[in-house]
């Protein structure tokens, strides 16, 4: 016999996303919360993820590809009013993010809406908060990011909700222990120049020739070949730097948790994929020979006891994390991780009339500007006559500003070139293009 608690509604969750990295977040994310349907919705953009690395993204989730709707742009207030979902998480990187509660804003019946990003975040960047300071909750995952995004949104006078999370990838299976694989992370900027990436390519191919009897596993996120996207354009691909390789040093797409139940140890430079290794008890590389500093994404490594050269990689000198940095860095105590709680303070308020609307404000630029916005998320998606005048007028003028920031210059407390804070009140150090399918148009939207 069922008794109150199973009689009661189930709240309707809604992940809306495109790129690889998000549509993993955000469904391990949903699949989390007790109690809700959750359903995935995949926005149509250039970075959508294809059949195959969907499949990578939902593996060990309730989800299935009977769980997620693809649709046009144009499709997803249709779609939401039909549904009625009572929260919505949106994951994308934040012009993406912008673009989709424009189209919330439109909903007779407006849902919760959550927002965040799909792993580390420290730094705490300048961007991430001002594209998502119009969601009711924005989500961080560790007590040293819920420091640095209040003091972020601080300093540029945002005000939003913050509430802390697990990160999803904390709640992989331990390991077994008997893996034999080096199993590298690969990332498409980080590091970002080409022979930064030769060097590293160079590494692992010391490690594959230093024990031919065990594996160098790179843990790649697309096919180019197949014209996969991933949420970052990759300029220097391993597969192009590492054409010339030992047997033993192979390609994988298979899903991280996979490779990482046959690993002998993690090495990224700043991948969350350490976190998931952490979890499951597989012991990590941070490779600090290009340095430590926000540029490189892996100043949270400080204090981990993580750190290691090109010598401990070909070595295969893997480190377990200190026990204190664990609690601050993304392994705090779950009951902590309020954020679906305060979720559903936030539908009941809703229901009840209390909770303002946070709508998007009409762009400063007008017309032509929120046409430039639509064209840098959509790419060749967007076949608007505005688009294309957007586009073409729009691309020297990003080309400009970016140009000056760069004679401006960035240093101070909070800049890129801080590397003793945890937050950035200075842009984007890159702007990744404007991007259809094979091709680059111009460069995207600037925060």
């Amino acid at each position: 016999m069922s008794g109150p608690a199973d009689r009661r509604p189930r709240l309707r969750v809604v992940a809306i996303a495109d790129a690889d990295s998000f549509v993993k977040w955000s469904s391990a994310l949903i699949d989390a919360i007790p109690d809700v349907n959750p359903h995935l919705v995949l926005v149509r953009t250039p970075l959508l993820v294809s059949e195959e690395q969907q499949a990578a993204a939902l593996a060990g989730t309730r989800l299935s590809a009977a769980d997620v709707t693809r649709v046009d742009h144009d499709a997803l207030t249709p779609w939401l009013a039909a549904d009625r979902p009572d929260a919505i998480v949106v994951a994308g990187r934040g012009p993406f993010v912008r673009l989709v509660l424009r189209q919330v804003d439109r909903l007779p019946v407006r849902p919760v809406t959550v927002s965040g990003l799909p792993g580390m975040s420290i730094p705490a960047q300048r961007g991430a908060a001002l594209y998502r300071r119009h969601v009711d909750l924005l989500v961080v995952h560790s007590r040293r990011e819920l420091r640095a995004f209040r003091e972020l949104t601080g300093r540029l006078g945002v005000s939003v909700e913050l509430g802390l999370a697990t990160l999803p990838y904390t709640r992989s299976a331990p390991s077994d222990g008997r893996g034999t694989d080096l199993v590298f992370a690969a990332q498409a900027i980080v590091p970002r120049e080409r022979a930064d990436r030769a060097a590293l390519a160079d590494i692992l191919r010391r490690a594959a020739l230093a024990d031919p009897t065990r594996r160098v596993v790179v843990k790649l996120r697309s096919r180019a070949e197949r014209g996969e996207q991933e949420t970052h354009l990759e300029r220097s691909a391993y597969q192009e730097l590492l054409r010339d390789r030992p047997e033993n040093l192979v390609f994988s797409h298979e899903p991280m948790s996979v490779a990482l139940s046959r690993a002998e140890g993690l090495v990224t430079v700043s991948s969350t994929a350490a976190v998931e290794a952490i979890a499951m008890g597989v012991p990590v590389i941070a490779l600090d020979a290009f340095g430590v500093s926000k540029a490189h994404l892996n100043t949270v490594f400080v204090g981990s006891g993580l750190f290691g050269d090109a010598d401990d990689v070909v070595a295969r000198r893997f480190r377990h994390p200190h026990a204190a940095w664990l609690d601050d860095n993304y392994f705090h105590d779950p009951a902590a991780s309020t954020w679906w709680a305060r979720v559903g303070e936030l539908v009941t308020q809703r229901r009840r009339g209390e909770l303002p609307a946070r709508y998007v404000p009409a762009p400063r630029g007008g017309a032509l500007h929120a046409a430039w916005h639509r064209k840098a998320v959509l790419g060749a998606e967007d076949r608007t006559v505005a688009g294309a005048v957007a586009l073409a007028l729009g691309s020297p003028l990003v080309r400009a500003i970016l140009a000056a920031r760069r004679i401006r210059g960035r240093r101070g407390a909070g800049t890129w070139s801080d590397d003793s804070s945890d937050i950035t009140v200075t842009p984007a150090r890159h702007q990744d293009p404007i991007r259809r399918r094979g091709r680059t148009l111009a460069l995207s939207a600037v925060d």
